[in-house]
């Protein structure tokens, strides 16, 4: 029973990074040194709240992995992507046992910008700011302007993904998927 749970969720997986990585040329924006993709914040709304947190790790490793790789994606795409997946599984898991489904989805899918922005942009800053010297350090509004444009990059995917899922479970494909897995 544990491995086919195990091979349907790698297979989901496997589905949703494909996905992220075929928009994945289309849809990032530079902002600074990063290359900001809403296609991965999608990506996270969807895996959180369907795979749960550790998933939408994997498939945010994997798939900034490959934008790297394909020069698509900076080094950002680390902090930019896995907190957001592991921040929507985790508020996912949290929030379905105190609240509706269809609630919880919502919430969950608008806590990725909480991941992506704060934490992420955070975790990037500090990447970022040795590079250039560590003149940022002591300026915190130094931030705002990484933050600004992860934040539009981390909504948009967001509320894309968001709809997607409540999509799915209203006409009954969400309950089909979780059932199976």
């Amino acid at each position: 029973m544990f491995k086919t749970i195990y091979i349907k969720k790698l297979t989901l997986s496997s589905i949703l990074s494909v996905l992220a990585l075929i928009i994945s040329p289309f849809a990032w924006f530079a902002w600074g040194p990063t290359k900001a993709f809403p296609g991965q914040h999608f990506v996270n709304a969807i895996a959180g709240i369907i795979l749960g947190p550790t998933w939408a790790v994997f498939i945010a490793t994997i798939v900034g992995t490959i934008r790297i790789m394909l020069g698509i994606g900076t080094i950002f795409a680390y902090p930019g992507g896995i907190p957001g997946g592991f921040i929507v599984g985790l508020s996912y898991k949290f929030l379905r046992k105190l609240t509706t489904k269809r609630k919880a989805i919502m919430i969950a899918s608008l806590t990725e910008p909480i991941g992506t922005v704060l934490i992420g942009g955070t975790i990037s800053w500090y990447i970022f700011d040795p590079l250039l010297g560590g003149i940022l350090y002591s300026k915190f509004l130094s931030l705002l302007p990484f933050y600004f444009g992860w934040i539009i990059s981390s909504i948009t995917g967001c509320l894309l993904g968001m709809i997607i899922v409540l999509t799915l479970d209203k006409i009954g494909i969400l309950k089909l998927i979780l059932k199976e897995i």
